[in-house]
């Protein structure tokens, strides 16, 4: 029996615990039913060149984000060297991808984005068609003959898939050490049975699918270093020792099928694919003499690692690291931030690359990192910029151990520097599907969920159903942040075998990662509308937008006006004072707590209202329409956390006061124009405006906390909702206010929130 049936069966013999079925899901495709063909896999046939084609050698180097993209290198004439990229084109990227083994190319770069080669510059003014079945074949002005510098070297990306059965032909004997791994595929596989039961999967044979066939390796010249790759690119932080006598046993008991080479890893590639291949250390008998399969055994981030004990690793509390991943929307990528001084900064981009990413994953859990990321791609951060033209070894234990410049700190958040790490795969994409969307990015949402002893998909009863548990969906099936969450999907059939409701009761964190682990019922379902039309939908997007009051503008415009009741008819009918105005004379005066607001948008996309123009509301007073019913919240809580008085902002006018350099304003409310805040935008409500203010006519003077929320009730989704809150220190005297300590959520250290006593309780809303 093939082994991810065997796998299958004994998981479904276990009743199917929460992660059974999964044990082999993190490496092998899902099995088809029993008699159902599997498609046949078109095999690659080596390409049959004339004898008289310059034999050459292919590989990707330089500065590379990724193991399929880089430097085009040749090796010809017992050299390395460069291509030129004059007249180069994606025809000839897409020669150089197919003959490395890839599907296709995706684009190509010029002027040395991959850093500058050194040795000769072999090709210059290629030519090719796409159809060439080697870059020597395509047209130029020879080897070796080019009046280019190394800042012209031309770099390639190519599709991660590589091409079914793709088989490495060396025809360079005596320099295949320089030469990058070529395989289809990666694995580890579990070969004991209790690392079988387990996901992730931590510990097995390494096999390379090599000539459309799994091999395992020769351990003969394997290093620890070489593990650490392996478990990098798996998602693992570390590698550990592991039961030798064990494995030989196994490797004892049955014929292992080889593959040729041995592997040279220097510990700090992303990938198999960028670590050097050996020699061959095969015999004519393909049996690796005495030795034995690599095996390897990594260690897993907290975040991963398998325990029955979930309720105890929840309630443990976590030192806070360092180091904190911002604006990403799947779980291992954003932008990177430190802890410095008790306050939160960003890194500055200058120099970034991929072996101090990795220090960052591995740091906070992960395992390498499979992506650097600058210029504040995951959204721009708001604090200081603490580090800049940082350089790591790549061993180092924290980022924070790197060097790094002191001095030069001359960068904007327009250089933030951020990270995509490999994580392990825990096969929760397998258990929710989106059914019914015109894209991928939307649909009804579906639940693999266990009725009865047998697993059956059905839907999420949509009562309580809101953007926070649809941004858990979005990023448990890999596709960013939620845009929308629906309680209704008539427009969305999905499967009618699903429509029954398997889940209800569903109230997520938002920090979770799979909609399982957030609070839902168990088997006693309660959902009045029942499941079909009436289920849970999301609809998904890559982006989001960032809210973020400027806390510097609140410190400095604060102050105290005592208006007569007769000026404050407007805001009385919006309710915007406390409710002992209702009874106060119409010549009497409110004190009112006044500030402006100014909330940019730091995201990645605009700032929408939920509501559609449709349902906007007129108001006279102000003489505009209002888009949101609630869109902030102002309050003032005694030194223990109770709420001691607040500002009713009802409903707002969302636009655009002013932008960054070079950005230009999008939204307007006038005339009924379209509302929203632009990225790198921002509204100001000025201190003179109507309802911009707390009611302090019954307060007693003393020392109080300030707060302001902006978007409280999630109404739109952002990529992070931490720093929607702000919090000051505020003292009043009975005539004068000194607003102090103002900061947005989650800049500062534990400890420096700390000294803001009772708000650790204080909840952001309703939830």
């Amino acid at each position: 029996m093939h082994a991810s049936a065997l796998c299958h069966a004994a998981a479904l013999l276990l009743l199917w615990g929460e992660l059974g079925f999964l044990c082999l899901a993190q490496y092998e495709n899902w099995p088809y039913p029993e008699g159902y063909p599997e498609p046949e896999q078109e095999q690659y046939q080596a390409p049959q060149l004339s004898p008289d084609t310059p034999k050459i050698q292919l590989r990707l180097a330089g500065e590379k984000r990724k193991h399929n993209e880089g430097r085009v290198e040749v090796y010809y004439s017992g050299e390395w060297g460069t291509v030129c990229d004059d007249d180069f084109s994606i025809h000839a990227a897409k020669v150089v991808c197919r003959e490395l083994g890839y599907m296709e190319a995706i684009s190509w770069a010029p002027s040395s984005k991959y850093g500058r080669g050194d040795g000769r510059i072999w090709l210059d003014n290629v030519h090719c068609t796409g159809k060439e079945q080697t870059l020597a074949q395509c047209s130029s002005n020879g080897f070796g003959v080019s009046d280019c510098k190394h800042t012209e070297d031309v770099g390639v990306v190519c599709s991660d898939k590589r091409i079914p059965g793709f088989k490495f032909i060396n025809t360079l004997t005596n320099n295949i050490e320089s030469l990058n791994i070529q395989v289809e595929d990666v694995r580890i596989r579990a070969i004991l049975a209790s690392y079988r039961k387990r996901v992730p999967v931590t510990e097995g044979y390494v096999e390379v699918k090599d000539g459309g066939r799994w091999k395992q390796i020769c351990d003969e010249n394997w290093s620890p270093l070489s593990s650490r790759v392996i478990c990098g690119m798996f998602g693992f932080p570390g590698e550990r020792k592991f039961n030798t006598r064990v494995y030989k046993m196994f490797a004892r008991r049955r014929k292992q099928s080889y593959w040729d080479y041995s592997v040279n890893c220097t510990g700090n590639e992303a990938h198999l694919s960028n670590c050097k291949m050996g020699q061959s250390v095969m015999q004519k008998n393909s049996s690796c003499v005495g030795g034995m399969p690599v095996v390897v055994s990594c260690i897993p981030g907290r975040a991963f690692a398998p325990s029955s004990m979930t309720g105890f690793k929840k309630a443990f509390r976590q030192e806070q690291p360092l180091v904190r991943l911002k604006g990403g929307a799947n779980i291992g990528e954003g932008r990177v931030e430190v802890l410095k001084k008790g306050e939160w900064g960003t890194i500055c981009d200058d120099n970034w690359n991929l072996l101090s990413a990795g220090v960052v994953c591995r740091e906070l859990g992960f395992g390498s990192a499979k992506e650097y990321l600058t210029g504040g791609v995951l959204g721009q951060g708001m604090g200081p910029v603490h580090m800049n033209e940082v350089e790591c070894s790549g061993f180092e234990k924290s980022i924070t151990e790197c060097f790094f410049n002191k001095e030069s700190l001359g960068c904007s958040h327009e250089e933030d520097a951020g990270v995509r790490c490999n994580v392990p795969a825990m096969g929760f994409q397998e258990r929710v599907r989106l059914n019914g969307g015109r894209s991928p990015f939307e649909g009804r949402v579906e639940v693999l969920a266990e009725r009865n002893g047998t697993l059956q998909w059905g839907t999420v009863c949509s009562e309580g159903w809101g953007t926070v548990e649809a941004m858990v969906v979005c990023r448990q099936l890999g596709l960013g942040f939620a845009n929308h969450a629906f309680q209704e999907t008539w427009y969305w059939p999905g499967e009618v075998t699903a429509d029954d409701v398997v889940m209800s009761g569903v109230k997520c964190s938002g920090t979770e990662m799979s909609l399982s682990h957030c609070q839902h019922h168990g088997t006693n379902l309660h959902c009045p509308k029942g499941g079909a039309r009436f289920a849970a939908g999301v609809s998904c997007s890559e982006t989001a937008p960032d809210l973020v009051l400027n806390s510097h503008v609140v410190e400095a415009t604060t102050y105290i006006e005592d208006r007569p009741m007769f000026m404050l008819q407007c805001a009385h009918e919006e309710n915007c004072l406390s409710s002992t105005a209702a009874s106060t004379p119409a010549n009497s005066y409110r004190r009112l707590l006044r500030f402006s607001s100014q909330i940019h948008n730091t995201g990645l996309s605009d700032f929408r209202p939920k509501a559609g123009r449709h349902s906007w509301v007129w108001h006279d007073c102000h003489r505009h329409y209002h888009s949101m019913e609630v869109f902030t919240h102002y309050d003032l809580l005694s030194l223990n956390g109770s709420k001691v008085a607040e500002g009713h902002k009802a409903s707002f006018c969302l636009e655009d006061t002013e932008c960054d350099e070079g950005i230009s304003k999008r939204y307007e409310c006038a005339n009924f124009g379209e509302q929203g805040i632009t990225v790198g935008c921002w509204d100001v409500y000025r201190h003179d405006i109507d309802c911009q203010w707390i009611d302090i006519t019954d307060l007693k003077p003393g020392d109080y906390i300030f707060q302001t929320v902006i978007n409280p009730n999630y109404e739109v989704a952002e990529s992070d909702y931490s720093n929607n809150v702000m919090k000051c220190r505020c003292r009043y005297d009975g005539h004068r206010v000194w607003m102090y300590n103002c900061h947005t959520g989650g800049s500062f250290s534990a400890e420096q929130e700390s000294t803001f006593p009772g708000l650790e309780t204080n909840q952001l809303s309703h939830r």
